[in-house]
């Protein structure tokens, strides 16, 4: 697709040519930094990508691309082309969506990749809402953590992805916009008879002297020690696991506490039936984690996302416990 431009460059007495193609591919060697890494993004060759660049320079009529070392870096002329481009392709994202309502309607197609706790809690009730009010509407869910979830965005694999509100692309990121889509308390979960379990207006600095059980690294561990950390302690790590069947489980044996999400807690069936676990909401120092949403900036519109985004939150509010 070429989108014709005034002005001069490219073959005499034709104005450049605007390649769409070629802008993607200067767009991706900004992102991956190298020919290489970005002839394996797109699929082609080396020698392909930069005889790609080298014909956009011709049709433009600038240099956008200079030596550095071995490698090659992008020159203020192309970083000028890719500020305008970035217009350009939320533009396109818009008619894509707009196109899509159109032509589909009630059906289509909607990929999202979400985080191992929101599947349950979020997509799945969502999937299951729309099969009854929007039956012709195809959900595919794909579980990734943030890092893959927003690569897999970026290179259109998928068309929304969820992560936690920390792990999310910066505002200033052209290439999405998040929507907020919850806020989820964490609650601490304890071994039945320990003698806070059933303790009026439990705080989270009461819990200061306690083990705990929680990630060796990761989001959270970030967020049980950001958390306790607020609370005015730091936490002592007295064993490590990711998985809430296994946290849940070491703290049944009175092995430690630890912090769980809310949406974990309640929504996943089998995660808080274990008789020898006590879960206690937070009194005034009850931590929270922000859940957000991500698509490619100008697809926010389209009809299939936004029933999809309308559907998660719908399914998102965290009931109390009982």
């Amino acid at each position: 697709m070429n989108v014709r431009a005034r002005g001069g460059g490219g073959d005499a007495g034709a104005p450049p040519a605007w390649d769409i193609r070629k802008l993607h591919i200067l767009r991706t060697l900004r992102e991956r930094e190298t020919v290489t890494a970005t002839a394996e993004a797109l699929r082609m060759t080396p020698s392909a990508v930069s005889q790609q660049l080298t014909n956009l320079a011709r049709q433009l009529g600038v240099t956008l691309l200079e030596a550095d070392g071995r490698r090659v870096r992008l020159t203020g002329a192309a970083h000028l082309v890719l500020r305008h481009a970035e217009a350009v392709f939320a533009q396109l994202e818009r008619a894509d969506a707009e196109l899509a309502g159109y032509l589909h309607g009630e059906a289509g197609e909607v990929r999202v990749a979400a985080f191992s706790t929101a599947v349950p809690a979020l997509v799945v009730p969502a999937v299951l809402r729309l099969r009854r009010s929007h039956p012709a509407l195809d959900v595919r869910v794909r579980e990734a953590e943030a890092a893959e979830a927003y690569e897999l965005l970026a290179a259109g694999a998928v068309d929304l992805a969820l992560s936690l509100a920390a792990h999310a692309p910066s505002a200033r990121d052209p290439r999405f916009a998040v929507v907020p889509l919850l806020t989820d308390p964490l609650d601490v979960a304890l071994p039945a008879g320990h003698p806070l379990a059933s303790s009026p207006g439990l705080r989270l600095a009461d819990l200061a002297g306690e083990p705990w059980i929680f990630g060796g690294s990761g989001p959270w561990s970030e967020i049980t020690t950001a958390a306790c950390e607020a609370a005015g302690f730091v936490p002592e790590q007295a064993h490590i696991a990711s998985g809430w069947t296994a946290i849940l489980a070491m703290v049944e044996a009175e092995m430690g506490v630890a912090l769980v999400p809310r949406m974990a807690a309640v929504r996943r069936e089998g995660v808080v039936m274990r008789e020898g676990v006590v879960m206690r909401e937070l009194s005034a120092d009850r931590p929270y984690r922000h859940v957000v949403a991500a698509v490619r900036r100008g697809a926010e519109g389209g009809a299939g996302v936004s029933r999809v985004l309308s559907a998660l939150r719908e399914s998102s509010p965290s009931p109390p416990l009982p």
